[in-house]
């Protein structure tokens, strides 16, 4: 048996966060990061809500931690909201979430991406770090309410970004359309997603702002469709190596997929191969549908100027072979690990590492 559900309602459009003055908010907390703080965004879109008091918690940094989501857990308690907004990528994102969810607060909760990449406006999980792991939080209560997609946020954004932000999209897609979880409509949103955003990526790589929102609904899409379908090995390991080395997690994510997929394709080929058709990449035999996707994604990684290797990635191979034993202990652990297509071993985990390490 299967079973959708998705509570957040999704508003997209330009100058979709003038809808907040009509969510009639008293007490607004607004949770952001220093570069909205300080070039005035957050400041017009918390005064747009027409909210009698507002309190902005303007230090959500990249990786954020357990610590930062305590700090501010704390100030939501005090400062006793009826709305609290996410302003930014999926930091500031998994901060506020985190912050509504241990504070126990019955404020609604709302979305705004400035990124097009985490899906977290739509999605069960949030993000924290302590030490170096990530640690995946995973509860239904963690969806926000309400989703704003706005293109007006989206016109400036830098190129590294569009390309980081696009992968996550595609391992979003990829993976949820494998995944143990998968059904009808959580295919169709991934399949949907993957297509508009590898075919729109270069476009909005180049500077072309026409195709960002296409690109915006995808992430959420992609979203809806990995929150309820599952992930895999890609983010597992994803996670576990952005938190010892702090490399962004959606070029990470550019370096891991094309591996990923040849280490599912003996279980996951049909839909690889179905998918690759449908993305304008060929094949009509399924091996060759399958290679054609994979090859795919390391031709769209060049042109999106991404790193192929951990190496290229300012990675140090050595730090990586020292701390083999705990990067498989760690991704092994990784609840994503749960729905990738096949059992993750830790024969597969060193695979990968070794490929994208570039020893094979």
């Amino acid at each position: 048996m299967k079973e959708f559900y998705s509570g957040t309602r999704i508003i997209s459009g330009t100058d979709a966060v003038s809808e907040l003055k009509n969510m009639g908010f008293s007490r607004l907390f607004l949770v952001t990061d220093p570069y909205f703080a300080e070039n005035g965004v957050a400041q017009r879109i918390a005064q747009s809500a027409n909210a009698r008091a507002v309190e902005i918690f303007r230090d959500v940094k990249p990786d954020p931690s357990v610590a930062l989501a305590a700090e501010g857990t704390a100030r939501v308690k005090e400062f006793e909201p009826d709305g609290i907004v996410a302003l930014g990528g999926g930091s500031a994102m998994d901060c506020a979430k985190a912050m509504a969810y241990f504070s126990g607060s019955k404020a609604k909760l709302v979305a705004i991406p400035t990124t097009s990449g985490s899906g977290s406006e739509v999605t069960d999980f949030a993000i924290l770090t302590h030490g170096k792991v990530k640690h995946p939080l995973v509860d239904s209560r963690l969806r926000p309410d309400v989703a704003i997609l706005d293109d007006n946020l989206l016109q400036k954004l830098p190129p590294s970004l569009i390309a980081d932000a696009g992968f996550d999209v595609l391992a979003h897609s990829l993976e949820a359309l494998v995944a143990k979880n998968a059904g009808a409509v959580t295919d169709a949103l991934a399949k949907d997603a993957f297509t508009v955003v590898f075919g729109a990526l270069p476009a909005s790589f180049a500077g072309r702002t026409d195709v960002r929102l296409k690109i915006h609904v995808g992430a959420t899409m992609a979203g809806m469709a990995f929150t309820q379908a599952g992930l895999g090995l890609c983010h597992a390991l994803s996670h576990c190596l952005g938190g010892m080395f702090h490399v962004p997690h959606g070029r990470l994510n550019a370096i891991l997929l094309p591996v990923v997929v040849s280490c599912n394709a003996h279980v996951a080929g049909g839909k690889y191969a179905a998918l690759a058709r449908a993305a304008g990449l060929g094949g009509s035999a399924d091996l060759v549908a399958v290679r054609n996707l994979k090859n795919g994604l390391i031709r769209l990684r060049n042109e999106l100027k991404l790193p192929g290797t951990l190496q290229q990635a300012g990675v140090d191979a050595r730090q990586v072979w020292y701390g083999m034993d705990e990067i498989v202990k760690s991704t092994l652990a990784d609840p994503c690990c749960e729905t990738n297509p096949i059992p993750v071993e830790g024969f597969m985990v060193r695979q990968v590492l070794e490929e994208v390490m570039g020893r094979v």
